[in-house]
């Protein structure tokens, strides 16, 4: 598949995603916001690819929405039914709306944020599995300052990310938080000199692609996104339920081989 405004690949069993509008600083737009889907969805179907790394080229991870977007008003109603996936039962419905389908991509996704992230680039960072960061990147959840509201999840899942004092002030303020902020709320996980970024981040993917069971990953990544949604005996029952049916996979049966043989795993996600 061909892409416009980000590119695409896959080397060593990781996908690269990387927006590619740098003059804009990968500025949102119609066009992207497509591709972005496409290409997230061709990753998660791929049996070559086992994890995914987001990027932005250039200075910016993703500045939010282009505003040239947004000049013809009334813009396309947010609520349209053609922004939404193509309904799988097999996901949940919470993750199949415009922006927070990263969930239910059954492959890690690891954001490597460059630079800066604000708006809807942040909110592709929150929904990412883990956030890496550059330590010269800089975040703003821009909105107030547009004159707009939370959007698209983000109120839902901020707070569960950096806890509900620091998603008011982020949401309200709108303020420009540094990568060292960021990293001591929490909002990310790992702070990278910016020349090690993207490096760091595609060792952790591949490290992740040779030596961890994709079923397991698949696994954990489901029981992390419902638990939100679960008691605390759901997800007992569910893990119960999930670690016997792990226990007869494939994967199970060389993970405890390749270890006895002391050599390196061969997991297949069966």
């Amino acid at each position: 598949m061909n892409f416009e405004q980000l590119t695409y690949t896959v080397r060593d069993r990781v996908a690269l995603i990387t927006f590619n509008r740098p003059e804009r600083m990968n500025a949102l737009t119609k066009v992207m916001e497509r591709e972005i889907r496409d290409a997230m969805e061709q990753a998660g179907q791929d049996p070559q690819v086992r994890a995914i790394v987001l990027t932005g080229a250039g200075r910016a991870f993703c500045a939010g929405m282009d505003l040239e977007e947004l000049e013809v008003l009334p813009p396309d109603d947010i609520r349209a039914q053609k922004w939404m996936r193509p309904y799988d039962m097999n996901r949940r419905a919470d993750y199949q709306t415009r922006y927070s389908y990263f969930p239910a991509v059954h492959k890690p996704i690891i954001a490597a944020i460059n630079g800066a992230a604000a708006g809807l680039g942040l909110i592709m960072a929150l929904y990412s599995d883990i956030r890496f960061a550059s330590s010269s990147a800089v975040f703003s959840t821009a909105f107030a300052k547009r004159g707009l509201i939370a959007e698209h999840g983000i109120a839902w899942i901020l707070p569960r990310v950096v806890g509900p004092g620091h998603a008011a002030d982020l949401l309200m303020s709108s303020r420009k938080v540094s990568a060292e902020e960021a990293l001591r709320m929490q909002l990310v996980n790992r702070l990278v000199e910016p020349e090690a970024l993207l490096d760091e981040a595609l060792a952790y993917a591949r490290d992740l692609a040779d030596n961890v069971s994709p079923r397991s990953i698949r696994v954990m990544k489901r029981q992390l996104w419902e638990a939100p949604y679960q008691t605390l005996g759901e997800a007992v029952a569910d893990a119960n339920k999930e670690m016997f049916l792990s226990i007869l996979s494939a994967d199970f049966k060389e993970g405890v081989q390749h270890f006895m043989e002391k050599r390196p795993a061969e997991f297949t996600g069966e």
